[in-house]
Parts: structure tokens; C-alpha cells; sequence
């Protein structure tokens, strides 16, 4: 694609409740970015099934590029009856953005969608049609570099309430939040957290509904390579420092090994810091061509606490610390939308764990971890064994 999308989504479950009845899916590659959030019928289980499974099959009916006809035709032959309400209903919105930019939005009951290019919001032009007797609500927008389109489900609408009698919280008061509270230079997760946190204090805590926010944000394409451990075969050392080097974007290097390996394959000096930030951080390090050098297993530890913390945080002043591990975090978090994991596979002894497969180490197993939290924050991760 020409641009890359930032993805982020985030959901307040209704008070008492142990599922929520929202479900956020989306899917990436190359070609094409889809999003579907869906909201059952009801709460709790009930509502979990019929919008998990709403979501599923749009998400994939959509990844083939099945029409919206053919997508709502086999979702409402698919979900089940509800036994109390003799209906199978789950609302949805649905976009997909093409390599070209081209974004389809198409909506089902939801609330419609926040539409932001620079500091405006602006206003979509929708066109109806009637399928399987549901009205469809679709769209079709040319994005460019820093929009954002904002998805909700109805309990967003609904923040606040009895609770404090804030029954002018509409999706106008909404709009206004977002243009006075976000902007364009914010990551999606931020936006997404910036909304629910409001709504969760809306709320006093207790959410009288399932909410959630999902984000879309375009950006350009932003790589980072993350190098950690040496390859099984020490021939391929040569090989890989070349291919790293070669490719676009931040070089990231974790481990004191491999950053040995790198410095004697470029023929440069790796330094080591002696400057002791947080306790439990490794200091940082430094070679010649090298966007940031960190010690291996224990500053990725550290790392991985930090990009989980994002998954739920609606506040990010942990992020902007100087220690390795911070900043490891934000240059992932925030500065790259695809990530290449260059992994070896060589094992240290000394990071050998009894309760994992031999062939793992500590390490591997912290970088497959980290792997899937930043799958969860939106990036697209790309691994690579030596």
C-alpha cells in the first residue's frame, strides 16, 4: 500500500458483565486493510457469540472481496436465534481500504463513523440500500497521509446516562471532544484510549453498556529491523548484518552479542554506556549506523511490560522515560507501523529454561511475546529465523 494504516481498538466491558458483547476484527497485508466492529444484541454471552461471529465472517467474506450484499446476505443466515427475543441481530460497520487509498465504509445500526483530516471533522456523503430488509448505510472516501476515521459502538452514545445526567453526550458532543482533545500528530491507540477514558469516567466506572472505540489512522510507511541473537550458523553473520543494513527504516540491535557481531561485520567500535537510568534497565549502547543499541533479555522484558501497559493505559508519560527499554518501546510504538524481527536462533546456555521446549530461549520466547503485543497495538510484524 502507499500508505500504511495505524489500527487500534479498545473495549469497556458492561458493569458485571465477564464478555463483552462488542468484537473489533481486522486484517492487513499488502494489498488491501479490513475493519469490522460489530455489537450483539443484548450483553454478555449471547451478545459475545452473535458479534464474534458477525465479525468473523465479514472479515473474512471482506478480505476476499466479496460484496456487501454477499457479506450481510450470509451473515444474517448465519447467526443464531435469539431464544428470548426470537431475532438474530448484531449491528456492524465495515471498512476496507484499498492499496490505492480508497476506503468503502459500510454501516448497519452503528453509530456513523468520525471522519478527521487535519483538525476538522469532516462530513461523509452516504448512499442507502435496502438488503435482506436491513438498511445499509455505505461510503467511499480517498484517504490521505494523517486522517483518521473513528468507529463506535452505541455504548459510547450512552456514557454517562443516569449516572450523571449527561444526556447531551450525542455523537455531535463526541465529534467536538474529538476535534478539541486529539489531533493529527496522535498514534490510533492514543485516540482510541483518549475516547474510552472519557467514557469510562462518564460512567463512574460501572459502564452501563459495552463500549468501544476502534481508530484508523494513515500514515506513510514507517519501517523498523530489530536484530536480536546470534544465527545458529556463524557464516550467515556477514549475510545478515548486510541484509539489515540494507533494508529502509530505524535499526534496532538487542543483545551484547549481537551488537559485537554487527560492530565486527561493519568494521566499526561498539560503545556501552556506563549511565544507569532505571535499576532494572541495562544501559544503552551505540554503533555507528545504528538507530539504538540495548542489552538483550532483560531490557526486552522490560520492553514487552511496557508495550502491554499500552494496551490498556489511557494516559502514555511511562513511554517518554530515556532508559533502554523506553525508548525501545517508543521508537516501535511510535515511529513504525511495519516491524521486521531479524531472529538467531543460537542459544545461550545461561537463558536455557526447564519448563519450555529446548530448542527456545529465554530470549525467543520474550521476542514472540512482544511479537503479538504489537500485533495487538496495530503493527504489522514480520519474523525472520537464522
Amino acid at each position: 500500500m502507499k500508505y500504511f494504516i495505524d489500527f487500534a481498538s479498545g473495549s469497556l466491558l458492561k458493569h458485571g458483565e465477564e464478555l463483552c458483547g462488542d468484537k473489533v476484527e481486522f486484517y492487513s497485508d499488502d494489498d488491501q486493510f479490513v475493519a469490522v466492529l460489530s455489537d450483539g444484541l443484548g450483553s454478555g454471552v449471547k451478545a459475545n457469540i452473535l458479534a464474534t461471529l458477525t465479525s468473523k465472517i465479514a472479515l473474512t467474506m471482506l478480505k476476499e472481496k466479496m460484496s456487501i450484499e454477499e457479506v450481510v446476505d450470509t451473515v444474517s443466515n448465519t447467526l443464531p436465534i435469539c431464544s428470548q427475543n426470537k431475532i438474530a441481530y448484531s449491528t456492524f460497520t465495515l471498512i476496507r481500504v484499498a492499496k490505492n487509498g480508497m476506503a468503502y465504509i459500510a454501516e448497519f445500526d452503528n453509530p456513523t463513523v468520525f471522519f478527521m483530516r487535519d483538525d476538522d471533522l469532516i462530513p461523509l456523503n452516504w448512499s442507502e440500500k435496502i438488503i435482506n430488509d436491513k438498511i445499509i448505510r455505505e461510503t467511499k472516501i480517498q484517504l490521505e497521509e494523517r486522517d483518521r476515521i473513528i468507529l463506535i459502538s452505541d455504548g459510547v452514545e450512552f456514557a454517562g446516562g443516569r449516572q450523571t445526567l449527561n444526556y447531551s453526550w450525542q455523537w455531535k458532543d463526541i465529534a467536538a471532544h474529538l476535534k478539541k482533545f486529539t489531533n493529527e500528530n496522535m498514534s490510533a491507540k492514543a485516540i482510541t484510549n483518549n475516547l474510552l477514558g472519557v467514557c469510562n469516567q462518564l460512567y463512574y466506572f460501572e459502564p452501563g453498556d459495552d463500549t468501544t472505540v476502534a481508530t484508523l489512522k494513515v500514515s506513510r510507511d514507517s519501517k523498523a529491523i530489530l536484530f536480536s541473537g546470534p544465527p545458529i550458523d556463524r557464516k550467515r553473520d556477514k549475510e545478515v548484518v548486510k541484509r539489515m543494513m540494507a533494508s529502509s527504516g530505524k535499526k534496532i540491535i538487542c543483545g551484547g552479542t549481537t551488537a559485537n557481531i554487527v560492530a565486527r561485520e561493519l568494521n566499526c567500535e561498539y560503545k556501552s554506556s556506563n549511565k544507569i537510568i532505571e535499576d532494572d534497565v541495562p544501559p544503552i549502547g551505540y554503533i555507528e549506523g545504528i538507530d539504538l543499541v540495548t542489552e538483550g533479555v532483560l531490557t526486552l522484558k522490560k520492553t514487552g511490560r511496557i508495550l502491554e501497559k499500552l494496551l490498556t493505559s489511557t494516559e502514555h508519560n511511562f513511554l517518554y522515560k530515556e532508559d533502554a527499554a523506553s525508548k525501545l518501546a517508543r521508537m516501535l510504538y511510535e515511529d513504525c507501523i511495519h516491524i521486521k524481527m531479524m531472529i538467531g536462533r543460537s542459544i545461550n546456555p545461561v537463558h536455557q529454561v526447564a519448563d519450555i521446549p529446548y530448542e527456545l530461549s529465554i530470549k525467543l520466547y520474550v521476542l514472540n511475546e512482544m511479537k503479538n503485543i504489537l500485533v495487538k497495538l496495530g503493527k504489522i510484524v514480520e519474523v525472520e529465523y537464522y
